[in-house]
């Protein structure tokens, strides 16, 4: 495993830390024997950062780590690095709530590296109004954290001010290979960076769409590269050739995929990818661009819509159906949408409430881009098959 220095602490961090946001599950709740198997595992073979949240999994993230993983002499191997819910914080009081809650269900005195969860201009400026640079200077005072950093998804402007108006150790921002000009991207990176704040990446994989049912048109790209990688790991070089990222946060959940991000993870350096190896990966963004018309990265923030409608899945069958096979995936999305529950949940249910265009980190018109979902994944054809259909699945 390759590690590189925080500059403000000079902690020695693993450049691959676990993601707690995607563990594995099992009728519907974390399956706790794999995924501590997972989680120890990985730090067996060096990871030491481990990240977590207020609402992963259904607020049972932090709980599954404090009762399992962290046991066992596994906390001192680890920095544990968990996130203020800044969304569900409503006055002052609120913010020693639910870090005192998150303390307990860790089981940890100290918490290693504490972050404002989903941060942009607009709810940093609501939490400056409601005192949170005092609270986070008196976490620090009192010893109840050591380091203090965001996560942030908005508009780079944004990024540079809310970097500019405190002292901070550390920020999480998402890039990958279609996000280099994205919310922060490359010019946040390289602000933060300049101000030795470490710089921890998520969404390397972009919700797993950069190795998932790969387009005949960027594998053929890929397969000119002297050296053959897999998709993930051409995503996983590309960030960890920039110098200033400290490290990569990876949602791993299937052993295999574990085992190659470590491998990786033990050998790369940075500024290692040749001039012919950049030029694909440029060639490949272009690619994906043409491509996908839709950018979500299926993160699940927009999971509290009212009418139930799943929207990732829906942007996801719709991106898909444009790039392979549209079939294959209309009949599966009617299937899944059409079938499995009492009341098929279509896009046209929603409500136009737009909740889930204020929760949505990259600012998706969600419910404008319904319009494509319904032109071509949810015709009056495939609606109308499916009324025929569900009588007979019913009975089954």
């Amino acid at each position: 495993m390759k590690y590189r220095k925080v500059a403000k602490n000079g902690d020695e961090l693993s450049v691959l830390g676990y993601g707690c946001m995607r563990l594995p599950t099992k009728a519907g709740r974390i399956d706790k024997d794999r995924a501590l198997s997972q989680i120890r595992g990985a730090i067996d073979r060096g990871v030491n950062y481990i990240d977590t949240a207020y609402p992963y999994h259904a607020g049972e993230s932090e709980s599954f780590l404090g009762k399992y993983v962290l046991k066992d002499g596994y906390r001192e191997k680890v920095k544990v690095a968990t996130k203020l819910p800044v969304f569900l914080v409503k006055k002052n009081e609120d913010m020693m709530k639910y870090f005192e809650k998150q303390r307990e269900k860790l089981q940890i005195e100290i918490i290693d590296y504490y972050l404002l969860h989903m941060l942009n201009g607009d709810s940093w400026a609501a939490m400056k109004s409601l005192g949170i640079i005092s609270f986070m200077d008196q976490l620090k005072k009192d010893g109840k954290i050591f380091n203090m950093g965001f996560s942030f998804h908005g508009k780079v402007e944004d990024f540079k001010k809310i970097i500019d108006d405190y002292d901070w150790d550390f920020c999480q921002i998402q890039l990958n290979i279609l996000d280099e000009n994205y919310q922060a991207g490359i010019e946040g990176l390289n602000y933060a960076s300049e101000r030795d704040i470490a710089v921890i990446i998520m969404e390397p994989l972009r919700g797993g769409q950069l190795v998932k049912m790969i387009p005949k048109e960027v594998k053929k790209l890929w397969d000119t590269a002297d050296v053959k990688y897999t998709p993930a790991e051409w995503a996983l070089r590309w960030l960890w050739n920039l110098p200033n990222v400290t490290m990569i946060l990876s949602g791993m959940n299937v052993e295999e995929h574990i085992d190659e991000n470590i491998k990786i993870a033990g050998i790369v350096e940075p500024d290692h990818l040749t001039e012919k190896e950049l030029e694909i990966i440029n060639q490949v963004k272009e690619q994906y661009q043409k491509l996908l018309e839709i950018d979500c990265t299926g993160c699940g923030y927009c999971s509290v819509c009212p009418a139930g409608i799943n929207i990732p899945y829906a942007f996801q069958t719709y991106n898909n159906a444009k790039m392979f096979s549209k079939m294959q995936h209309l009949g599966m999305y009617a299937g899944v949408v059409g079938l499995t529950k009492e009341v098929p949940k279509w896009t046209t249910t929603c409500l136009d409430c737009g909740l889930c265009e204020s929760h949505c980190p990259q600012f998706i018109p969600i419910r404008q881009e319904f319009k494509k979902v319904q032109s071509t994944i949810e015709t009056p054809i495939v609606r109308g098959l499916v009324k025929v259909i569900r009588p007979f699945a019913k009975s089954r």
